[in-house]
């Protein structure tokens, strides 16, 4: 299925994210343990992936390579054009808040902030000016379906409604890819349901590629690709 997704390059222009042989491996006294080997993918813009795999099987670890947290033993990651592990720490951080966004099974907003202001850090961080950044994030909660919940702090959001502003948060830069852990793994059925509804709609006006690592089969069946990690490898579903 990964190949499948590479002969996609053609008619969606260039890659977003890619790696090559990526390989993962620890040291645990005189022994070496490989969690990822010889992984290959590519994402284009607008694409939704899933990576399912078990307990154990080094779906955390991919993704902390793939957004640049971690660094590989063998193989190269990039972004948006750009080699990971040949940039600074700092030079990486900056490409993360500009081409990468990030939504986790709890929500990290910052409790002493309001919903805007959660949805605005990213943006001043890049340093735009606090009136667009406010206008921006105002127009991205409106569009989640949180227009009327700009001043609530995440203690008085519902759990769905504070995974809206962790995924309005993270498009707040407009990146390329949008990384999602278990996006939906901490609320009821019905508003994951809600929830996967909504990353749907939002990667398809936003041309912005999704990659979910999930155990819901139902929000993996939603994506455009479903890809299993198995003995440290990608793998067709």
């Amino acid at each position: 299925m990964s190949e499948q997704i590479m002969n996609e390059k053609s008619s969606l222009g260039a890659a977003v994210l890619s790696c090559r042989d990526l390989g993962k491996r620890y040291e645990q006294g005189p022994e070496s343990v490989s969690v990822l080997s010889g992984l290959q993918l590519e994402l284009y813009p607008g694409q939704r992936v899933a990576i399912v795999g078990s307990s154990g099987s080094g779906k955390s670890t991919l993704l902390n390579l793939l957004g640049g947290l971690d660094t590989p033993s063998e193989g190269s990651v990039w972004l948006a054009g750009e080699e990971l592990s040949a940039l600074s720490e700092k030079e990486r951080g900056l490409l993360r808040n500009r081409a990468l966004g990030f939504v986790y099974q709890f929500h990290h907003l910052l409790a002493e902030f309001t919903a805007l202001e959660n949805v605005c850090m990213p943006l001043l961080i890049s340093k735009t000016p606090i009136p667009e950044a406010r206008a921006r994030a105002t127009e991205l909660l409106q569009r989640v379906g949180l227009g009327h919940r700009l001043a609530h702090k995440p203690a008085e959001l519902s759990g769905g409604e504070r995974q809206r502003v962790a995924i309005a948060r993270a498009l707040a830069n407009r990146p390329a890819l949008v990384l999602l852990d278990e996006p939906t793994g901490n609320l009821d059925h019905h508003t994951a349901q809600g929830i996967q509804d909504l990353m749907l709609e939002l990667s398809t006006s936003l041309r912005t590629a999704f990659l979910v690592v999930t155990h819901d089969p139902q929000l993996a069946a939603q994506m455009d690709h479903i890809l299993r990690l198995e003995d440290g490898r990608l793998v067709a579903s």
